[in-house]
């Protein structure tokens, strides 16, 4: 089983992001919010680009830690310093999301805050998934 992705014709066409999702039976898995922090703890990446690319990254290692795979996602906040910059980087964001989660677009939300927990972030991901239950054999 899989999750349904559902963009109604009547909103907005979607771009890199589905409107709706409705997750298929299962094992549900959320994650803490996500940094470009390094094994050490410190923050790494020099810019915005850089730092979404091992906050992903970090993403995909907690739910294969918990038994699960990107593709699993249902639920995405992303947590900006600076959202101009984000809009400016949008065509280098693209392919470092792609490297970590394919063309799986879950919902997906964008917000701005004034600042993150270590204040050499710059970007934060929080994930929810669900691990479908293996199908019922007859």
């Amino acid at each position: 089983m899989t999750h349904h992705l559902v963009n109604p014709e009547t909103l907005s066409p979607p771009t890199g992001f589905s409107h709706v999702v409705v997750p298929a039976a299962g094992r549900t898995i959320y994650l803490a919010g996500q940094a470009a922090q390094l094994p050490d703890g410190s923050i790494g990446g020099a810019g915005l680009v850089e730092q979404f690319a091992l906050a992903a990254a970090n993403v995909a290692t907690a739910l294969r830690a918990a038994g699960a795979e990107p593709h699993h996602l249902v639920s995405l906040l992303i947590f900006v310093t600076d959202l101009e910059d984000y809009r400016v980087r949008l065509a280098e964001i693209g392919p470092a999301y792609r490297a970590v989660f394919g063309r799986h677009y879950p919902a997906i939300s964008l917000f701005e805050v004034s600042r993150l927990f270590d204040p050499a972030a710059l970007v934060e991901l929080v994930a929810t998934a669900v691990v479908p239950a293996p199908a019922a054999s007859d």
